[in-house]
């Protein structure tokens, strides 16, 4: 229906514009990032300076360093022109409104008279940025509000007017979802529109608790953080990376612009604030905000002194047995608890849950976009809707009016109707003015707690249907770690594949932030444990047996005879990593972190990781000659020995995580639909499981090279003892052992290796000190 976007303009390089340009680049576009000519010097200097300094960003806002390069610099008085061929032209200038009608007039007589244009103000009426166009101009303009930052955060908040075409709102909405893996919330045009609006609440409730009701900053930040489903960040650490300077800006320009909101009051900015961006305390970008790093320890600012102080102790009970629990049990007795932390955690999400409620049908319709605005904007793992379903509608609805809270008429409606709550089980949410409608699910997704067939199942595992003959192996386990049930599972669900001719293939998959963290180190470390304290058992044959079945397993993977799909998302570190090279062919989410990183707990790898990643720097040469295929070894063996983890899908294939052939979709949504398509694709292609070539290894040579690479890092304090100790059992698995001179051998081999230098390090004591660490800390040690 629609054709996607090829090319686009950023108007603004300040932070939200790089970033903007940054990930159309990601998703394939040419972009021009333009801004203002610098008034000495080369007229680029400006924009060539803000785009060095976000480069240089953590975490990256580019895919690869290549990715880049899709990005052309330019500013307005010499490269104005190039707008008349774009597609697209985001506008991300100063939030002045004079400033961008300026901007617009020049826009207009460049543009294509088809192309997009659109504004990502966060503050100002998108009606009143497009006063004094053309009609024309007005029906092809909207509000594409991003979030920052916009790489990593899913929401995309469009913001049409009442002239906004609606096949341009469509197409938005489409390349949107498609292209840039947004999730989409359309808001209307009003201030601050949905997210911010409910977010900047919230932060201001924190501020004020602070300042009025004696909290400190830790305690709200313990309390608004992971605890109750949100970010880690928290409430104040949080407000330092957005920075103080704009939340106060954001406050200002809200108070006057809602003179009807029942709760205006709560936006007039805190006194607090004010001070500190007065005296340039802005947060993370001035080095100090509400919290300061001091002599290596995180201090937090006195609101009454304005010094910074060390964290005093938390007096919000005990909270460990909470933190257990899963959040949908969590979040009830945090309600209920009649200490500090739930007196806090209580009147902030009335107050909260109140002012969403008052909000429909000023900034949205129906709880849902709320609630998407929210997750997806803010990080929260449920928006405020679904939290309100989850500590029961009556009894939320009970205390808000015993706390005198002005609602809204429609929750009175919404309570005389047969079935309390704003969702209900069969996909259906209520809509003031509409009763309950279903909530519309993308056909191009596939959603695990939608299928409704179990063909197999264990304690950690499971296998569905997913129609068409195709089945999805899920994890369970504790955060979809290898334990030896899923292992198992997946040897049990491989030979149910073989006896069924009406199953034509396998995705491995799930919806978990993350598709594997590897093996189950805790279970690892039990066995370990047990065998070291049997004297009859002192070879640890409980783990080889464990790593000869795992490394049958991936092999049987590899070489099925049914086409068997990974479709990966997040971390997906040493075994995880391993299971996933393991499948011929994958669909990997465009934000896949995966990773070789066993020597961060002293280990090598030994899933066949090592043997798959010498066959690939074979492959990678342009012939079998040692001299051609030593390059992308040595790649390989910096790669591993240094735990690096692929910061994209698109950098895995480039360090051979990754084939070539691997899907990627930006959308992470879409993964399993794309996943379940692949299979059939393959089968009606009429499937063959790779064959079985030789892998080329280079011997002794090769690995005085490799050993010497570990020599100069460790004389240059780049890496432990221990770790040049590792590496030299990593370049004799990858160069063939003890094999003099380059050679021919096969998986077996390599593999017969891995298993030979894996099993002494189980005993080594800095092996152990290093898993010990990590099941601790979730940290790797260096030791």
């Amino acid at each position: 229906m629609f054709k996607p976007f090829r090319t686009a303009a950023v108007l603004g390089a300040g932070v939200m514009g790089t970033q903007i340009a940054a990930h159309l680049a990601n998703a394939g576009l040419t972009v021009h990032l333009l801004d203002l000519p610098a008034q000495t010097g080369d007229k680029n200097d400006l924009v060539e300076g803000a785009f060095k300094k976000a480069l240089k960003q953590s975490p990256p806002i580019f895919y690869t360093q290549k990715t880049a390069q899709r990005v052309i610099l330019g500013n307005y008085d010499q490269h104005f022109d190039r707008l008349a061929n774009v597609d697209w032209v985001i506008e991300a200038v100063v939030e002045n409104l004079a400033v961008k009608h300026e901007l617009m007039a020049r826009v207009e007589k460049t543009v294509r008279s088809d192309a997009v244009i659109s504004t990502n103000t966060s503050g100002l009426s998108i009606h009143a940025i497009a006063q004094g166009r053309s009609k024309a101009f007005r029906q092809r303009f909207l509000g594409t509000h991003f979030f920052n930052p916009p790489r990593y955060l899913k929401l995309l908040e469009l913001i049409p007017t009442a002239e906004t075409n609606l096949q341009v709102l469509a197409q938005m909405e489409w390349f949107g979802r498609l292209y840039l893996g947004k999730g989409i919330v359309i808001a209307k045009d009003t201030p601050n529109f949905i997210a911010n609006r409910i977010g900047i609440f919230v932060t201001l409730l924190g501020v004020k608790a602070l300042t009025e009701q004696g909290y400190t900053i830790e305690e709200i930040d313990t309390l608004s953080g992971v605890l109750v489903g949100r970010p880690k960040s928290g409430i104040f650490r949080t407000a330092d990376l957005v920075g103080l300077d704009t939340l106060l800006y954001v406050a200002d320009n809200l108070y006057p612009a809602i003179p009807t909101d029942e709760r205006q009051d709560l936006f007039q900015a805190p006194e607090l604030m004010r001070k500190l961006v007065e005296t340039g305390t802005l947060g993370a970008k001035s080095g100090q905000g509400f919290y300061k790093k001091v002599k290596g320890e995180i201090q937090s600012i006195n609101p009454q002194t304005l010094t910074y102080e060390s964290a005093q102790p938390l007096h919000l009970g005990n909270l460990d047995g909470l933190k257990k629990l899963p959040l949908t049990e969590r979040l009830p007795k945090l309600y209920r608890d009649r200490g500090r932390a739930g007196d806090f955690f209580r009147q902030t999400l009335l107050a909260t849950l109140a002012y969403s409620a008052n909000r429909i049908p000023e900034i949205a319709d129906s709880p849902v976009e709320i609630d998407r605005a929210l997750r997806w904007g803010f990080g929260w793992e449920l928006g405020p809707f679904e939290i309100w379903d989850v500590l029961g509608f009556e009894t939320v609805l009970s205390d808000l009016k015993a706390a005198g809270y002005s609602l809204p008429a429609w929750l009175e409606r919404l309570q005389a109707t047969s079935t309390a709550g704003f969702y209900q089980a069969n996909g259906r949410v209520y809509v003031p003015g509409e009763q309950y409608v279903p909530l519309a699910v993308p056909a191009d997704e596939i959603h695990l707690s939608d299928s409704d067939t179990t063909l197999w199942r264990n304690p950690e595992a499971a296998l569905l249907d997913l129609g068409d003959g195709v089945a999805l192996y899920e994890f369970r386990s504790k955060a979809n770690t290898l334990s030896a049930k899923v292992i198992d599972g997946l040897e049990e669900v491989l030979n149910l594949l073989e006896k069924r001719d009406d199953l034509r293939g396998l995705v491995i998959g799930n919806e978990g932030d993350n598709f594997c963290v590897g093996i189950n180190l805790a279970e690892v470390g039990k066995i370990a444990q047990w065998e070291n304290l049997n004297p009859f058992n002192r070879h640890h044959s409980g783990i080889a047996a464990l790593l000869e079945k795992f490394q049958t397993l991936v092999q049987r993977i590899y070489y099925f005879h049914k086409p068997i799909v990974a479709a990966i998302q997040g971390r997906v570190l040493g075994g995880g990593c391993e299971l996933a090279m393991a499948c011929p062919h994958v669909v990997a989410a465009a934000e896949t972190y995966i990773g070789l990183v066993e020597l961060g707990v002293g280990l090598i790898p030994a899933g066949g990781g090592l043997m798959r990643l010498a066959r690939w720097a074979a492959n990678q040469a342009i012939s079998d000659r040692p001299t051609d295929i030593l390059p992308w070894l040595k790649q390989v063996f910096e790669t591993i020995g240094m735990a690096k983890v692929a910061n994209s899908a698109d950098e895995a294939k480039a360090l051979g995580f990754l084939l070539p052939t691997a899907k990627v979709t930006i959308n992470s949504d879409r993964r399993l639909y794309i996943a379940k398509h692949e299979v059939l694709c393959l089968d009606v292609l009429g499937y063959r499981p790779p064959p079985q070539n030789p892998i080329p290894v280079l011997g002794q040579p090769a690995r005085a090279v490799l050993d010497h690479m570990a020599y100069v890092m460790h004389q240059g304090g780049y890496i432990s003892d221990y770790d040049r100790a590792l590496a030299h059992r990593l370049a004799y698995v990858l160069t063939g052992g003890e094999l003099t001179v380059p050679a021919q051998v096969d998986d077996a081999y390599l593999l017969q290796l891995e298993r030979d230098n894996f099993l002494p390090l189980v005993d080594e004591a800095k092996t152990k000190e290093r898993i010990l660490h990590m099941l601790k800390t979730k940290k790797p040690l260096r030791n």
